[in-house]
């Protein structure tokens, strides 16, 4: 048995996509257990780009593929993403989903649109997929689940009384239309009828195969500072995408959990309002993120770049228990004379190593940084870590030094071949952990 949680250790976007899609090769589960539609990765395999947001990229390996309890579950997309492989010659037979995960229903996507468009300067930044509706109803109690979608009467009952609050709401806070019930009924039944093969007992699923001896991959969405407790709270999403999440949002026991891999880009970016320390605001940020190809998968929108952050890393080391860091987009830098490191922060003029509590006392962080030499552009045909310049070894032994967990896998580039695997990752807990 091994199990190997896959965290975001920034603000997410970090990459998880493509090492998820690494590590499935070698595993025989890959498990998403939090967020929504609202997470997009991006895998290159070949000539075909494959942006995918709520299956996960295992299925490009043929490997089983589960959608736990804790994700947010939009059939409209679940079902495009299905199409969509199928078109692209990938069998589908190997996935499944929870019937505990939660519906998103359309009136979740227009209540997210209509309170973020009512926050003025307060918004809080989200992709408006209607997650956060969702995972409020979820938490009132007040939620569909997949299992009362396919439950015709359950659905029919719990639908209508839904609706009839909903456009309440709609209709005398917001003077906007509500929704129709009949129309809703016959779009959601017709989902069911096709969710339905998918649809099982995912907690048991994924316990039986940790019983049987099988690699189980856990994938999270977002990253460790928009978790809904841990992160730069209210500029966070409205799960837990750190590693204690992969319990809760699969059905697993904390102590069938092994390792847990951290991925970080050689830099740090972020969508969406929130502090962001290293943020540059200059020529070299629209470099980063030009070269970065820095746009998001879900929306487009062009994201904010700035300098690796070790205090947020050694925060998400902390929070997740991390055993080991996977650095992407390490080529990325490539070509640069200088690059830097945030090492510290000042805050109200006092050097501070941790993460301050809070958004408002990050937002007064400045950055300390230590910096270092720079490396050639091109790292695309590099395949050991012998190979890489040893400005860039030095740069990946620094993180790890500064966060106390050691590189296990660097990305040197956006295709799958393009990754370097430092050491074993699936090592059951009992043989030690790495470092």
């Amino acid at each position: 048995m091994s199990t190997v949680v896959i965290v975001g250790a920034q603000w997410g976007d970090e990459g998880k996509g493509k090492i998820t899609d690494y590590l499935a090769e070698r595993a025989d589960v890959v498990v998403r257990y939090q967020g929504g539609a609202n997470a997009g990765h991006t895998v290159v395999v070949g000539d075909t780009e494959y942006r995918l947001h709520l299956i996960p990229s295992g299925i490009l390996h043929g490997k089983r593929c589960v959608i736990g309890n804790g994700v947010v579950l939009d059939p409209a997309v679940f079902l495009r993403e299905i199409d969509y492989l199928v078109e692209h010659g990938h069998a589908v037979d190997a996935i499944a989903v929870s019937g505990a995960a939660h519906v998103i229903m359309p009136y979740h996507k227009r209540l997210d649109e209509l309170e973020e468009a009512g926050r003025g300067e307060d918004r809080i930044g989200t992709t408006r997929q209607g997650i956060g509706p969702a995972y409020r109803d979820k938490a009132a109690r007040t939620g569909i689940r997949v299992e009362d979608l396919l439950d015709d009467a359950q659905f029919r009952r719990l639908l209508r009384r839904n609706l009839d609050q909903v456009n309440r709401l709609l209709e005398r806070v917001y003077g906007a239309e509500g929704y129709d019930y009949d129309q809703v009924l016959e779009e959601y039944l017709a989902y069911a009828e096709r969710l339905r093969p998918f649809v099982t007992d995912t907690s048991k699923l994924i316990n039986d195969a940790i019983d049987a001896g099988q690699r189980v991959l856990f994938e999270g969405a977002q990253g460790t500072m928009l978790d809904l407790d841990h992160g730069t709270y209210p500029y966070v999403t409205s799960s837990y995408p750190t590693a204690a999440g992969a319990c809760i949002g699969a059905g697993v026991g904390p102590t069938r959990i092994d390792q847990v891999i951290g991925v970080a880009k050689a830099y740090t970016s972020r969508v969406g309002d929130g502090p962001f320390p290293t943020e540059l605001l200059d020529e070299t940020g629209d470099w980063i993120r030009e070269r970065g190809h820095e746009y998001g998968t879900t929306t487009g929108r062009p994201r904010r770049c700035g300098w690796l952050d070790a205090v947020v890393l050694r925060y998400a080391a902390r929070v997740s228990g991390m055993t080991g860091l996977a650095i992407t987009r390490l080529d990325t830098l490539g070509g640069l004379d200088k690059v830097r490191i945030a090492v510290a922060y000042e805050l109200d003029g006092q050097r501070i190593e941790d993460m301050p509590a809070g958004a408002l006392k990050l937002a007064r962080c400045r950055p300390v940084y230590e910096e270092l030499p720079g490396w050639p552009a091109d790292l695309s045909g590099l395949t050991r870590w012998d190979d890489l310049p040893a400005e860039a070894r030095r740069y990946l032994e620094r993180i790890s030094e500064l966060v106390g967990v050691p590189v296990v896998l660097v990305s040197v580039g956006r295709e799958r071949a393009q990754t370097l695997g430092l050491r074993d990752v699936f090592v059951p807990r009992a043989a030690g952990r790495p470092g």
